[in-house]
């Protein structure tokens, strides 16, 4: 056999040319040779630079663009070709980046829009997206300590750091015996905790009476625990939704809880888990985490915090009373891609004992690249729904350096001296009523019943109404709403990267202006009827 060329030896020794591994391949009559420009670094420097310039320009120009588009269902469909190319047209890319730019994003929902208030934040800075760029273009599958051993040990260190930047517990830390990992989304979270909560308790009273498992919320709560629960086998009729109330801010009664409890046992069942929230999605209420542990704990119960939203505010000192208590909690679950400035996706999730997620998400069988003799490490794929994962704690790391801690602290105080703005306007006009205790950055307000128009029967439509006008406003802003105790409320969510004071100012004043318009209609109206 013949010795290898020296362009081969160059080729597997790593020798470039212009930046790129030159590799050699021999083309059987069958086969054709892949694409020269696939990993071509001179290529993806232009490409690149393209995205970048591209990206940048969207950030200056998102003032131009409307917060929610104008547009019906199938318009983009109408617009592009039936079946995707099958060759590239010259200058494909730059070709598809002004698509984007002419096709798509007159089409979507601007979530980094100044004027966006509808939704929790979907946070971006430019050191995560940057971060997920570099993640991209490395792209490790971390599924075991072996497949990627500084990223499995990057993750490890960032849950860890994170963990303590957020005041958690040394209880859920790999520093205290516990751990964590980086998903997705919270809806893993839940499902991954539900999962070793129900494998647990099933190893302790038999696998046929899962049939008898219980679990319990909030009216509150996410209606991804709802789906988490299905998906685990629970029975969708011993899902318990505690109703809550406006006088307790709809935070979750730990005397309903232990009523719950207590007639499912007098009843045979099997209490399994609880999820209590930390900044609901609705109005961002505030379960009580220690009192229900406190119920949950003589039925054997798994406890879990979803703080989805309000778990980032806990890096300032000051928010940390919302979590008193969280030393008892098995499980704890936040997005740092909500205000913390990482981008989608990143879901953080700690265990106390991570040893019951192991046995839940555990596979014994034997991967490629799975060392024996690594024995002692954490591998990452027993501790997740999914074999391949993404490295997302590479940006979490490049956030967390670049910005630290005290950047962290200032972005989230920022947003919420901004609601607190926003909600003194609203209480200093007599015709609007701040409907829930403001807890973090978003603002649950109505306009108030007015008895000459109908009081209470009419105050949902009204408020209807005006939430429609506003929305309609081309300029922004864009809000939702929720309806909880039976009232329509709007909500303003404060938390886009962008959002300046004055975002904020004009968003009230068109509010204001849309009332007026709204309550002068209904003044003629009425002295017709009248």
């Amino acid at each position: 056999m013949a010795p290898p060329s020296q362009h081969c030896f160059n080729a597997i020794n790593g020798a470039t040319n212009n930046g790129a591994v030159s590799v050699v391949m021999v083309a059987t009559p069958q086969q054709k040779l892949p694409c020269p420009t696939l990993l071509d670094a001179d290529e993806f420097r232009r490409q690149g630079h393209q995205v970048i310039d591209f990206i940048a320009n969207y950030y200056g120009r998102m003032g131009d663009y409307p917060v929610h588009p104008s547009v019906t269902p199938g318009f983009l469909r109408s617009l592009l070709p039936e079946a995707a190319p099958s060759r590239p047209e010259p200058d494909a890319f730059g070709s598809a980046l002004r698509d984007v730019r002419d096709l798509i994003l007159p089409g979507i929902t601007h979530w980094q829009s100044p004027r966006h208030f509808a939704h929790f934040p979907a946070s971006s800075s430019t050191v995560g997206a940057l971060g997920e760029a570099l993640t991209a273009g490395i792209n490790v599958i971390p599924f075991t300590w072996t497949a990627s051993p500084a990223a499995t040990e990057l993750e490890m260190v960032v849950v860890d750091w994170l963990g303590k930047a957020l005041h958690l517990p040394e209880s859920l830390l790999f520093a205290g015996g516990g751990g964590g990992a980086l998903l997705g989304t919270s809806c893993e979270a839940i499902l991954c905790a539900l999962v070793a909560a129900r494998d647990r308790k099933l190893a302790e009273i038999g696998g046929k009476r899962i049939v008898d498992l219980v679990v319990y919320c909030s009216d509150q709560t996410h209606f991804a625990f709802r789906k988490a629960a299905r998906i685990a086998g629970i029975q969708r009729d011993q899902c318990r939704e505690i109703r809550t109330c406006h006088a307790n801010m709809f935070a979750l009664s730990p005397t309903k809880l232990h009523a719950a409890m207590q007639a499912d046992v007098d009843a045979g069942l099997v209490p399994l888990f609880l999820c209590a929230t930390v900044g609901t999605t609705q109005t961002t209420a505030v379960d009580p985490i220690g009192e229900l542990c406190a119920v949950a704990a003589p039925h054997g119960v798994w406890v879990h915090v979803d703080a989805a939203y309000a778990g980032s505010a806990l890096v300032c000192p000051e928010f940390r009373h919302v979590i008193d208590g969280v030393e008892s909690v098995d499980s704890f679950s936040m997005n740092a891609h909500k205000w913390l400035l990482a981008n989608n996706d990143c879901c953080a999730m700690w265990f106390k004992k991570p040893c019951a997620l192991i046995a839940a998400l555990g596979t014994e069988q034997e991967y490629i690249l799975r060392d024996p003799a690594a024995s002692d490490v954490v591998d990452y794929k027993d501790w997740t729904l999914t074999l391949t994962r993404r490295f997302r704690a590479l940006k979490v790391w490049l956030v967390l350096r670049c910005y630290g801690v005290d950047g962290l602290r200032d972005h989230v105080r920022s947003h919420v001296r901004m609601a607190e703005a926003f909600e003194n306007m609203v209480k200093a006009d007599g015709r609007f009523e701040v409907v829930t205790d403001r807890r973090f950055a978003l603002v649950c307000f109505r306009l108030r019943p007015q008895e000459e128009f109908g009081g209470e029967k009419t105050a949902n439509e009204l408020n209807r109404s005006l939430l429609e006008e506003v929305n309609a406003v081309s300029s922004g802003p864009y809000m939702s709403s929720a309806n909880v105790g039976g009232m329509y409320v709007l909500r303003c969510a404060v938390g886009s990267t962008l959002t300046g004071e004055r975002h904020v100012e004009d968003a009230w004043k068109v509010v204001q202006d849309r009332a007026s318009a709204i309550l002068h209609r209904m003044e003629i109206v009425y002295s017709v009827l009248g």
